[in-house]
């Protein structure tokens, strides 16, 4: 199950973590988005609390809605290359078979599904 709420503020509500998005289990990142949301909002409240800046809260959904997205599509991707459906034929069982074979096998792959697994770069700006 995959959910995303866009935006992910509305005026001076902020959403975060599993009340912005959910992500299938397959990648583990649900917590990782939380974090980085919080992470995200702390940086603009502390901005807005030191100087009267509003930059970084106007700009909350969309810095984190950019990571959100990559997630989803990680999860997603992960899903379809690790789980079997009901409605999988012959030819997507060969096909998910060619995406593993390529994932363990070749270097940028391996790379790829690394950076995503482990985490993306925490950016702000």
């Amino acid at each position: 199950r995959s959910f995303v709420a866009e935006p992910m503020q509305f005026g001076r509500l902020f959403l975060a973590g599993d009340s912005a998005h959910i992500v299938p289990p397959t990648g583990a990142k649900g917590l990782n988005l939380a974090i980085a949301d919080v992470r995200v909002l702390l940086r603009g409240l502390t901005e807005f609390y030191k100087s009267g800046k509003m930059e970084l809260l106007q700009r909350y959904s969309e810095i984190c809605l950019r990571r959100v997205w990559k997630v989803q599509r990680f999860s997603w991707w992960m899903t379809s290359m690790l789980h079997r459906h009901s409605s999988t034929n012959p030819f997507d069982e060969r096909r998910q078979l060619a995406e593993l074979d390529y994932v363990t096998s070749s270097r940028a792959a391996a790379q790829t599904l690394a950076e995503n697994y482990v985490g993306l770069p925490m950016e702000v700006a």
